[in-house]
């Protein structure tokens, strides 16, 4: 059994406005031991509370999770003029399975006057799973734009038809440096804070087949819980930021083998150590 895990951890601040990874590893734990815990709000060097030094979040986490190699994705980085100093802001893998790749993908940012939006990006890893390579990409969309959010979804569908088209025409490789083989399995599992509803037309538009794909991507929930409304995955206890209430906007969408390998998903609603729920997805990819 494969487990991957996907949360918005906010940098770590839980609804009663403290920071604590210690708390976000405590709560991972106890929902299982997963292969892949994939983050998104993940920083180094900016500034979270009031007269604490920046903290190096990939570090921590390095050291809260041993056993787990660790990829860190970097969505923006900028020098912060008070201190002086370079400050990121990303979304982290932690794999304790052998990673075989990493990729850095930066997200379209249309231009649009007099909105709040950020640069947006998706880290994409393979890993060596006990039925072969398994690829799992981990993203944070834009939430004040839907015209930004479907934008960063056609991006998303072209890193999948990339994987596509180098499964069929596979390029030459070297046997050592930057040409070698990095095979980009078609089996995918992309998950995050896609802020975005279910059957909104973002939503479709992700799942909407690409041309000559005989298995396109599947709500992971849909599929194992038919006709099911989503459990929330925010909302639940911080009003100030969700005053519509819980709902859903974090999913695991899932294409190839790796839709017919799905077993179980579950959303931990009890916790409060984000503004969002941890998500864990299971799948057997040897019944594949």
């Amino acid at each position: 059994m494969t487990r991957i895990l996907s949360w918005n951890i906010q940098n770590g601040k839980g609804c009663d406005g403290r920071v604590s990874l210690q708390r976000i590893a405590g709560v991972i734990n106890e929902m299982g031991t997963p292969d892949v815990i994939c983050l998104q709000e993940v920083s180094r060097g900016l500034a979270l509370e009031p007269g604490v030094a920046a903290p190096d979040q990939v570090a921590e986490l390095e050291q809260l999770f041993p056993g787990y190699e660790i990829g860190f994705g970097v969505a923006f980085e900028a020098r912060a003029p008070a201190a002086d100093a370079r400050w990121q802001y990303g979304n982290a893998i932690l794999t304790r399975l052998p990673l075989l790749m990493m990729l850095s993908h930066p997200l379209p940012r249309p231009g649009v006057e007099n909105l709040r939006h950020m640069t947006r990006q998706a880290t994409e890893v393979v890993v060596a799973d006990n039925s072969g390579p398994l690829r799992i990409v981990n993203t944070h969309l834009e939430f004040h734009s839907v015209m930004h959010r479907l934008a960063q979804v056609d991006r998303l569908r072209d890193l999948q038809r990339e994987a596509l088209e180098e499964t069929a025409m596979p390029p030459r490789t070297d046997p050592t440096g930057p040409y070698q083989q990095a095979t980009r399995s078609v089996n995918a599992i992309y998950c995050g804070d896609f802020n975005m509803l279910p059957g909104s037309e973002e939503y479709r538009r992700l799942l909407t087949p690409l041309a000559d794909e005989s298995r396109p991507f599947e709500d992971a929930w849909m599929k194992l819980f038919p006709g099911r409304e989503h459990d929330p995955t925010c909302g639940i206890y911080d009003s100030k930021q969700w005053p519509e209430g819980p709902h859903c906007r974090d999913f695991f969408f899932t294409t190839g083998r790796c839709t017919a390998a799905l077993c179980d998903m579950k959303v931990d609603t009890n916790t409060d150590a984000s503004d969002h729920q941890p998500l864990m997805l299971e799948l057997d990819m040897r019944s594949t």
